[in-house]
């Protein structure tokens, strides 16, 4: 609706300015917004305050000539005019309601546009090093960025999702001394223990598949274990696959999947670190200092100089990534997002300052990053800090394992990412209108349990039978959940333009209670049989835009609970 009433009121200021009543146009698109109070209208704009002092007229003046200049419509019912001049909006019933026929026709595709005409974006999430199972906060990575890629999608963008493995760095060193110590049957508490050794139990599995020459199936090679623990860079390599094939079913178990999973140590191997470090040696941008080569990131706004090669040799860890990034641009992704944890943080301003740096007319602000932050695990009402496969934290298989993964998705996306996240166990395991999954869920069965028994009385011609009386939806819990799918293209559009997929969620729990209302007043498979047919249709609508929305989060829509 809101294309269409601004198309109405900029008519109406054509008009006015015809009239010698304004002197022109807007500068900018107009703001149309929707009261958070229904009561004081379906939609609201703030037209006549932006021009008032322009053409001289006090704001509230100005308003009423604008809606008296507003061409007829279908659309608005009535107009009011609030506080200093707002312009408050009561669309026609008719339209509400039409939104049903609107989403019967179209069905999946109801939402869903083309504002990204095909173009190409890539998305990187959860890039874990392969030194551990995934933690809560990859999952919430996980979550946000798998959401986020079906969000672009649905506003017709060509993604591609990517994962990046760190195999390469002092990280994984750890990881091949941490496994051959525990080959050698050296603990924690041993004096030979490395000094920042992984101490999880999966290292011991880890060890005892190499020592038993075990093969390894990960995403991208095989290997088998070679027994020889002086061989530590076999141990690296079958350390490495073992820990990426786990968190593969992890991901697998999560309904993650990545079309390209790129490896850090490529980069050093193809010789792109050294030649991104020699192109901004070449540009002017280093300099030595200590023994240390420095990137000078304050001239492209960061606070001061980073080091990127040290005194002791080997490269700091933004480097890699300077040409990594690098590289998603020679494969032409225009558009890249990094949806990463709250850590990340720093790293950006030398990252894009490298990537000036580079000279090859990638634009300052590339790429794009979602940060989260941290996720806190409750049970019990006490926080859950421990876990034995790790010696520490809180896993993702973890949260799948204790309540699914439907509820984990929702929970971990439902909260804006640069909110701190509780995750409470018991919430999400909850049978109750209190678990927003449960409680979205059963207002989809609900729904299909509806639409069966309709279909076992009436045959399946019911529902489009009752396009012809949608008229008939006029009490105001009908009315207010028409209203609610109106909205669901706007909610999707935002969403992805935003890159916030938590408004899906808590759009769809707001749909859900809609409904829930509906149906509480309503018998839906009583009364006159245009009005059941009515309500059966809305029914059927409202199926459509839950199932669709919890799509887009990466969550079942059960038939039955």
């Amino acid at each position: 609706m809101k294309p269409e009433l601004a198309a109405l009121i900029n008519t109406a200021l054509e008009q006015l300015v015809s009239q010698g009543v304004l002197a022109g146009l807007p500068d900018a698109a107009l703001q149309i917004d929707r009261p958070k109070d229904p009561s004081l209208g379906d939609l609201s704009c703030n037209i006549a305050m932006v021009l008032a002092k322009r053409a001289g007229i006090a704001p509230r003046d100005l308003a009423t000539q604008i809606i008296d200049t507003l061409p007829d419509n279908t659309l608005i019912e009535r107009c009011d005019i609030a506080g200093p001049g707002f312009i408050n909006f009561f669309v026609n019933a008719s339209h509400h309601t039409g939104v049903v026929r609107t989403i019967l026709e179209s069905g999946s595709a109801y939402g869903k546009s083309n504002s990204g005409a095909g173009r190409q974006v890539q998305v990187e999430f959860v890039s874990a090093n392969p030194t551990g199972p995934l933690h809560v906060g990859h999952g919430r990575g996980a979550a946000i960025g798998d959401s986020l890629s079906r969000l672009l999608e649905a506003t017709g963008w060509s993604v591609q999702r990517e994962f990046y493995y760190n195999d390469a760095g002092q990280q994984i060193n750890n990881l091949a001394l941490s496994v051959q110590a525990r080959g050698q049957g050296k603990g924690p508490d041993h004096p030979d223990w490395p000094a920042d050794g992984y101490q999880g139990g999966y290292i011991e599995d880890v060890a005892a598949a190499y020592i038993a020459g075990d093969s390894v199936q990960a995403a991208d090679r095989e290997i088998t274990g070679a027994a020889d623990l002086d061989d530590l860079d076999a141990i690296r390599e079958f350390a490495v696959a073992c820990l990426r094939r786990e968190q593969d079913q992890d991901l697998q178990a999560f309904q993650v999947v990545f079309d390209e999973y790129f490896l850090e140590s490529s980069l050093y191997d193809s010789g792109a670190v050294e030649e991104t470090v020699a192109t901004l040696q070449a540009a002017g941008h280093t300099f030595e200092d200590q023994d240390a080569l420095w990137l000078r990131t304050t001239d492209f706004g960061d606070d001061k100089d980073r080091v990127m090669r040290k005194s002791e040799g080997g490269y700091t860890y933004f480097v890699p990534d300077v040409a990594y990034h690098h590289n998603k641009w020679q494969r032409g992704y225009q558009r890249v997002i990094n949806e990463q944890g709250a850590d990340h943080h720093s790293t950006i301003t030398r990252v894009r300052a490298g990537l000036q740096g580079l000279n090859v007319a990638i634009p300052e602000g590339w790429p794009e990053y979602v940060l989260h932050q941290m996720v806190t695990v409750m049970r019990e009402g006490a926080e859950v800090k421990l876990s034995k496969r790790t010696g520490g934290y809180v896993t993702l298989r973890d949260l799948i394992d204790w309540v699914g993964c439907d509820a984990t998705r929702y929970f971990l996306v439902a909260r804006a990412p640069t909110s701190q996240l509780t995750f409470d166990v018991d919430l999400a395991l909850a049978r109750s209108n209190e678990n927003p999954v449960y409680y979205i869920q059963y207002a989809h069965a609900r729904c299909v349990s509806v639409l069966r028994k309709a279909a076992e009385i009436e045959g399946d011609a019911h529902v489009s039978a009752g396009l012809a009386y949608l008229a008939r939806l006029d009490e105001p819990e009908t009315l207010s959940l028409a209203v609610s799918l109106g909205r669901f293209p706007e909610v999707v559009a935002n969403a992805a333009e935003r890159l916030e997929p938590h408004d899906v969620a808590n759009y769809l729990r707001e749909l859900a209670a809609h409904f829930h209302s509906f149906y509480n007043a309503h018998k839906v498979l009583e009364g006159a049989p245009e009005t059941m047919q009515a309500r059966l249709a809305l029914v059927a609508a409202t199926r459509q835009v839950i199932a669709s929305g919890l799509d887009l989060l990466g969550v079942s829509a059960p038939d039955a609970m």
